[in-house]
């Protein structure tokens, strides 16, 4: 009975540092049911790559840093990285593994793979490797463009210094105060406008249709063609009248156009007013009468 206590207790044991390991390697990230590849690769600085860190193809997590250590046979050679990948995973060639410095320290390795659709690394290979620049070597080269930024920003500083004490711009801010004030009184103004002298005006224009549209409705009204009818019998009067005073088969147009007629006329008019003239000058010559009637002649006489 003790050997069989002993018994499950080493069996206990056994199975307790079986589960810790398995729960410390799943921990890591390896795979605790299948098998994975291995493959190697040489940096010239490990920039703090751990093992267990998380090995990504273009992103996804493929595998983990199986081991790192330091080629003490070929000093300044590099640091050696053991990747442990999902079994059966292609790695074509021109795949380059590089290291992409964390925002809070450490490094993260991903594998930039190739496109080659035929050839593919072997189990065991080692694969190149290429540094990435880190954030410091990013920031050495945003340097020289930060510096001409500020050179820019201080000539802008010292523009705008220029600018706030220049005397002209109080002046400027005083006249601007000035357009303000007058674009409000002009503003007040057009809704005086609006709201006032707009409504009668608008009636003013109603009356004025109104009124045009009753013209248009009387003329409507009237028989233009027969006015106009009546217009040409007019002038058709007018015309013959016309024709009648130029001609000469009767009196009037006689008158107006015969010159021997009118000569006549004229000596005649002429005879008659020297005759009222003879008349009123020497009126017992054209008149004889008696108050007590006519005085009956001698016989002498």
């Amino acid at each position: 009975m003790k050997f069989a206590r002993e018994l499950k207790i080493g069996i206990t044991g056994i199975i307790a540092t079986v589960l810790l390991f398995s729960t410390i390697n799943f921990l890591k990230g390896a795979s605790l049911f299948t098998t994975n590849d291995t493959y190697y690769i040489v940096f010239t600085d490990a920039k703090q790559l751990a093992k267990s860190s998380p090995v990504y193809a273009d992103g996804y997590n493929v595998g983990i840093v199986s081991d790192v250590h330091y080629d003490y046979a070929n000093p300044g050679k590099g640091v050696v990285v053991q990747i442990a990948v999902e079994h059966g995973m292609r790695i074509p060639a021109g795949t380059i593994a590089m290291l992409d410095e964390a925002m809070l320290g450490g490094s993260t390795l991903n594998l930039r793979m190739g496109n080659s659709p035929v050839e593919r690394y072997a189990v065991g290979d080692t694969l190149p490797s290429q540094a990435a620049g880190g954030l410091m070597d990013q920031a050495a080269l945003l340097m020289p463009k930060l510096e001409v930024t500020l050179a820019r920003v201080d000539t802008l500083l010292m523009s705008l210094n220029t600018l706030a004490n220049d005397p002209n711009i109080k002046q400027i801010l005083a006249n601007v105060n000035a357009a303000t004030e007058s674009l409000n009184q002009s503003t007040a103004d057009i809704n005086r406008i609006v709201h006032s002298d707009l409504p009668a005006m608008t009636h003013t224009f109603t009356e004025a249709g109104n009124n045009v549209a009753l013209l248009t409705a009387r003329l409507n009204e009237l028989d233009i063609q027969a006015t106009m009818g009546k217009v040409d019998a007019t002038m058709d009067n007018v015309q013959a009248m016309t024709e009648r005073l130029n001609a000469t088969d009767n009196n009037v147009g006689l008158l107006l156009n015969d010159t021997a007629l009118y000569g006549n006329i004229n000596r005649t008019a002429l005879g008659a007013a020297t005759l009222v003239e003879d008349l009123k000058a020497n009126p017992k010559r054209y008149i004889h009468f008696s108050v007590f009637g006519k005085k009956e002649k001698s016989g002498n006489e």
